[in-house]
């Protein structure tokens, strides 16, 4: 029997293969229960089907969802089998130009999200050092000063909607500045993205708007750099950068370092405050216990991750994953909140040394050579954290204002989010903060 990783180019696949293209069973990546009950799911589905399942994608495209711990750290692991390259996809010729999720699967384009190799460590070598410039203390006083104004809008009424009104925009706003974009233009680049994640008929103009906006970011700076204007902010950064670039690739890193940072910085921070709201073992945090904001945003990583499933891998040759052929161009989805609760990985986290413990194992930054850059996972976890604090800070007495299993998801198999989180608590004054 071949070993997981062998070429198989040379000849037939063996008779337990599982071919993609033959697949008579592809599991529908739709339907409620990817964001109503994906832990039995992703069970069901490793009793069914193993750690690697075909799956169908919206209009009956095919894929391979990875949802055990060990393949998925195996593919991770090997940027020169399963590399990051959207052009090896072996179906592009069965893809309508309107397929609603090509702005999550991506298209061959200059990113930093979409290129392999050397080209894709020439775009880190811009954008990583740009994110490392980013002062964490600026970082979090001006989250706070954001988090205030957002509060002030709401905290004299006694409830409000925290997703919309606060765990949405808070990171946008955060990225905004650093990024050097006008407050104003916040809101709008909140909607391009959420509507693009949420993949429905309205992505593909999204997507474009997105686009539209950045470039008209980095025309901007780029103006201002020719007249010799100052500007501290990440854009800036990556301009200096002394390795020339395209406007184009500018404003396509941008796009992926805003939408990496926008949606998984606000679930996280949302899936964070339902767990505390839920869960009686972080209710010190209501009385000043910070540590236990801490604790309860490392378990939603575990538990509750923001990227439930993350696209893709692409093959380079025809090899074998588990128990499953994988041809040549097949995509490998990255099943990030499936392989979390693998029970392979989670038998270890026991009783005594339970995931808010401080277990970081977690694949919710993904794993590997394209994994979410450091300084960008530091950077949504200030936004996030000083939310959360600030939030508890101004509001103590939080409380959910409907019954948690009245919760409603995004209806979303990629990202998971809440569509609303409704609270009550005592109305306060506002603290007249401003950005």
């Amino acid at each position: 029997m071949s070993l997981p990783g062998t070429d198989l180019s040379g000849g037939e696949p063996a008779a337990t293969g599982c071919p993609i293209r033959t697949e008579s069973s592809l599991v529908p990546l739709s339907g409620p229960r990817f964001h109503t009950d994906p832990h039995h799911l992703y069970t069901e589905m490793r009793r069914d089907h193993g750690p690697v399942v075909a799956v169908e994608l919206v209009g009956g495209i095919p894929a391979w969802l990875v949802i055990g711990y060990r393949e998925l750290h195996q593919v991770t692991s090997d940027p020169e089998l399963f590399p990051r390259d959207v052009a090896l996809w072996n179906q592009w010729p069965n893809i309508p130009d309107d397929w609603p999720l090509i702005p999550m699967v991506g298209r061959p384009m200059p990113s930093i999200y979409f290129t392999a190799g050397a080209e894709h460590r020439r775009h880190v070598s811009m954008v990583e050092p740009a994110l490392e410039a980013v002062d964490p203390f600026e970082l979090r006083r001006s989250c706070e000063e954001r988090a205030d104004r957002l509060i002030d809008a709401f905290c004299g009424r006694g409830e409000a909607d925290l997703m919309a009104e606060f765990a949405e925009p808070l990171p946008v706003l955060a990225l905004a500045r650093v990024l050097g974009i006008p407050d104003d233009e916040a809101p709008e680049l909140a909607w391009t993205m959420k509507t693009l994640a949420d993949g429905g008929a309205d992505a593909q103009s999204a997507y474009l708007r997105f686009n539209e906006l950045m470039r008209r970011l980095v025309a901007a700076k780029q103006a201002a750099r020719q007249q010799g204007l100052p500007a501290e902010d990440l854009t800036s950064e990556m301009l200096r950068h002394p390795e020339p670039f395209t406007d184009e690739e500018y404003a396509l890193d941008l796009q992926a370092v805003i939408a990496a940072g926008h949606l998984p910085t606000a679930d996280w921070l949302v899936n964070s405050l339902r767990l505390m709201l839920t869960d009686e073992r972080f209710a010190a945090a209501f009385g000043g216990g910070r540590r236990s904001v801490g604790q309860a945003m490392n378990e939603a990583l575990w538990e509750d991750t923001p990227t439930q499933i993350l696209a893709g891998r692409w093959a380079t040759r025809d090899t074998r994953l588990a128990d499953k052929v994988i041809r040549r161009g097949d995509m490998l989805l990255l099943g990030l909140a499936a392989a979390n609760g693998d029970p392979h990985v989670r038998q270890h986290l026991t009783d005594a040394e339970p995931a808010h413990s401080g277990n970081s194992a977690h694949f919710a930054f993904s794993h590997g050579e394209y994994r979410c850059p450091f300084p960008a996972q530091q950077m949504a976890e200030i936004i996030a954290r000083t939310g959360i604090e600030v939030l508890l800070d101004r509001l103590p007495d939080i409380d959910l204002a409907v019954p948690a299993r009245n919760l409603v998801r995004r209806p979303s198999p990629f990202l998971r989010g809440m569509t609303s989180l409704p609270v009550h608590f005592t109305p306060v004054r506002a603290v007249g903060g401003t950005p």
